[in-house]
């Protein structure tokens, strides 16, 4: 009789242990990079950073883009995700994802260029024009620089025909006159004038700097791997960030900014009010 009640008890405190124990590995993706190959590259050094900072195993989930990543963190397949501004509402309408912490990139706000030696030299002269975003539904490539154009009176899809084409096309496209401006970021501007030597831009509209990217958690995860992993971003932010900086190019944009552990849904209200700006209601689905 002893003997069943100590195998009972000890198969209860099995099963007691068994959650725990399946934190010890995080499913981690990220929305804008392709491939396990490429998200290995960039995020490798984080990981190895990370992981001897919290004790806690990452696994990647390579995603092809942020639809399979929410449909993956819906389907209880995903535990944390760094993901952008705009992508974030819709991870949090469709999944409740909770913010675990803000990614700060610093400078990051929209601006819409054109040429330097072209007709356009105000936003006034921009009415009735076709404007080139970047993807769309992208935070500073599209909501960001349509908002920053509504803020000076030209409303979206109705003073302006909006077009999105890829940036290397978009910018001959703009050398042709097919096109007026190009919405984009300050991290893109940089990389077409470095590549571009010869031909000069001028930014017209700048837009307020942008909500952070955001690392966030299923609300399937337990709330103290949640606190746990926030404040190592707290007390070990130098260290990640140097990690994460290291030896990459896409996320150069991260450079000279801090982690936040003190981010709230709240903060990305405005990202909301653009996606009003251009008539989107629902925040359930990415936009096509």
């Amino acid at each position: 009789m002893f003997k069943s009640l100590a195998l009972a008890l000890f198969g209860a405190t099995l099963g007691l242990a068994a959650p725990a124990q399946a934190q010890d590995t995080i499913r981690f993706a990220v929305t804008d990079i392709d491939g396990a190959e490429s998200l290995q590259r960039e995020f490798g050094p984080f990981k190895a950073a990370f992981e001897k900072i919290t004790d806690l195993k990452v696994q990647f989930f390579a995603v092809s883009g942020r639809t399979a990543a929410v449909e993956a963190m819906a389907a209880g397949q995903l535990d944390f995700v760094l993901t952008g501004p705009a992508e974030y509402v819709v991870f949090k309408a469709r999944t409740h994802a909770v913010p675990v912490v803000g990614w700060q990139r610093p400078d990051y706000f929209s601006q819409v260029a054109v040429l330097a030696s072209g007709p356009i030299k105000s936003i006034a002269d921009l009415k009735g024009k076709t404007i080139s975003f970047g993807e769309i539904g992208s935070t500073s490539q599209h909501l960001g620089p349509a908002q920053a154009l509504a803020d000076f009176g030209l409303k979206y899809n109705v003073d302006y025909k909006p077009v999105f084409v890829k940036r290397n096309v978009a910018v001959e496209a703009l050398k042709r006159g097919d096109i007026a401006a190009i919405g984009l970021n300050l991290t893109h501007l940089q990389r077409i004038r470095e590549s571009d030597s010869k031909t000069g831009f001028t930014v017209v509209v700048r837009g307020r700097d942008l909500p952070n990217d955001v690392m966030i958690a299923s609300p399937k995860v337990k709330p103290e791997i949640v606190a746990k992993i926030r404040k190592a971003f707290l007390d070990h932010g130098a260290d990640l960030m140097k990690a994460v900086t290291t030896g990459t190019d896409d996320n150069r944009k991260f450079l000279g900014g801090v982690f936040l552990p003190e981010v709230k849904d709240a903060d990305y209200d405005y990202v909301r009010s653009i996606y009003q700006t251009i008539g989107i209601t629902e925040f359930n689905k990415f936009i096509e």
